[in-house]
């Protein structure tokens, strides 16, 4: 399809209540206008951000991952968003792609947020994700990923002539003191990936007192803000055009001027 339409789910969270944070962020799902395509929900959604994995993780396919397969089946869109999962003795910060029919996969925060303590607490991961879904080639990737352009770097195949992706999905908890860092990175994303690039962040604080305003954003190719919601609780939905967007690259390639690399 030529077009897509994403719906940024920007609120505050119950710090540590798994149940009352399902049961608000699906009143909110249903509070969506018209038909969408993909469901955005912050870093880990279900609890805010905590280094409490004990308490809170679960184990694959249980209460979140139900809760998420239903919503995506019944809105008839992909959603995304993390939340603490164990798997072995090992907990992850992990994002899950879940489609409407069912399919779905998952990715692990890459980099893992030390200044607060997240990489002696999860494991990182290993792998890039890469979803084609209705047309569309994305890449949903974890609040302190964002710092690390090479991690995020789109490639050109030249036997193919097609780029990675498309479009850059951030989810968050995005501290307000580094809002302005938030903005600036995310706006370089989509500049030097030739792609839109979307960051949806939480408001209010936790319970360890850190404040968050939000200030989710979507960007296109041209580094131009589509959407932005501020400090404020609010559902945005975006249609992103994807002829645009092939059009730009047909007339500023740059991409085949990229350097090449592995990312391992």
């Amino acid at each position: 399809m030529n077009t897509i339409k994403t719906s940024l789910i920007q609120s505050d969270l119950y710090w540590q209540d798994i149940d009352a944070n399902l049961a608000m962020f699906e009143e909110k799902i249903w509070e969506i206008e018209g038909p969408t395509d993909i469901i955005i929900l912050p870093e880990m959604f279900n609890t805010g951000f905590t280094m409490n994995a004990e308490k809170l993780a679960e184990p694959t396919n249980f209460k979140t991952f139900r809760w998420m397969s239903q919503m995506a089946r019944q809105k008839d869109a992909a959603i995304v968003g993390s939340y603490i999962v164990k798997e072995s003795s090992k907990y992850y910060n992990r994002l899950y792609w879940i489609e409407p029919d069912g399919s779905f996969d998952f990715y692990d925060k890459r980099h893992l947020f030390r200044m607060g303590n997240e990489h002696l607490i999860y494991t990182h991961g290993k792998k890039r994700l890469i979803r084609n879904f209705r047309g569309w080639k994305i890449m949903p990737l974890v609040c302190y990923d964002l710092r690390f352009p090479i991690w995020s770097r789109n490639q050109f195949d030249k036997e193919s002539g097609q780029l990675s992706y498309d479009l850059l999905i951030y989810v968050a908890n995005w501290p307000k003191p580094r809002t302005d860092v938030w903005n600036s990175l995310l706006k370089a994303r989509s500049l030097e990936n030739q792609c839109f690039s979307i960051g949806l962040n939480r408001t209010g604080s936790d319970g360890e007192g850190i404040e968050y305003d939000g200030h989710s954003i979507v960007f296109d190719f041209k580094g131009q803000a589509l959407n932005s919601v501020s400090d404020r609780q609010h559902i945005e939905t975006t249609e992103l055009n994807f002829d645009e967007l092939q059009e730009f690259r047909k007339k500023f390639p740059a991409y085949m001027d990229w350097d090449q690399f592995e990312i391992k």
